[in-house]
């Protein structure tokens, strides 16, 4: 399907699942905006290397999804927002009672809250052009529960119910919100995780991966970021029109266990 004409935001996307969101929305002929804290030379080149690749307009804006103002400035600058992906997140991992404070404010604030602003912010947007989606990156861990992710699973639970809240909002409306909720995904930053994990366990990378990152997706294979860009896509397409206030799992059947 053919995006052209539309313009997606989507947040956290200079690196790993958000990059790879863009990259699909780009392809599909969607004007895109990536979005990180940083705001490097690298950042700028690689919204113009998407651009050129992919024949649409592409632009980075630095935007901290820790703060609610700079999350609707985000939108704001973009000026347009037809495809809203919220995929920006920080992880940390403590039993609850030794859990850091501050950790634990900025996985909510950036994992959850940012979705709220930035969902605030562009619906209007949506609303004015007569079309619109949202599309929440929540986790399988918005749907079930680990031990030590206490503020994850809440910030990605809560993610959740919003997409919800958004789409009965808006259920009369030619705009949708859905929450795609992945299992253990290859990104650069989970590779990179790999040979430390093989040192301290003794074992294969193989091994690693099916006993240790993969143990609880039954697939015992990563999804991949293209995988979750190709559902971005299809949630943008007219097959999906009547798909609203949903979560899709692409997680190798991890909730299904």
């Amino acid at each position: 399907m053919s995006l052209k004409g539309k313009t997606a935001v989507v947040t956290g996307s200079n690196s790993g699942i958000g990059l790879g969101v863009a990259i699909e929305l780009a392809k599909a002929g969607a004007d895109v905006v990536l979005n990180s804290f940083t705001d490097r030379d690298e950042d700028h080149a690689l919204a113009a290397k998407i651009g050129a690749e992919y024949g649409v307009t592409a632009r980075y804006i630095k935007a901290d999804m820790s703060k609610g103002d700079e999350c609707r400035a985000l939108i704001e600058q973009a000026g347009k927002c037809d495809i809203l992906v919220n995929n920006a997140g920080i992880q940390h991992v403590a039993a609850i009672d030794e859990f850091p404070v501050d950790k634990w404010d900025a996985i909510i604030a950036i994992n959850m809250t940012s979705a709220f602003h930035t969902t605030a912010a562009a619906l209007p947007m949506m609303r004015a052009a007569g079309w619109g989606r949202v599309v929440n990156i929540a986790s399988a861990h918005g749907l079930t529960a680990s031990p030590y992710k206490s503020a994850y699973v809440s910030a990605k639970h809560g993610v959740v119910g919003m997409t919800k809240v958004v789409a009965l909002e808006t259920a009369r409306e030619p705009i949708t919100a859905n929450a795609i909720c992945p299992g253990y995904v290859l990104t650069p930053l989970v590779e990179a995780q790999i040979p430390d994990t093989m040192r301290e366990y003794k074992m294969t990378r193989e091994e690693v991966v099916e006993n240790v990152l993969l143990t609880r997706q039954p697939s015992k294979e990563f999804a991949t970021v293209e995988q979750l860009g190709g559902t971005v896509v299809f949630l943008c397409s007219s097959a999906a029109e009547q798909i609203t206030g949903t979560t899709i799992s692409v997680d190798g059947g991890w909730t299904a266990l």
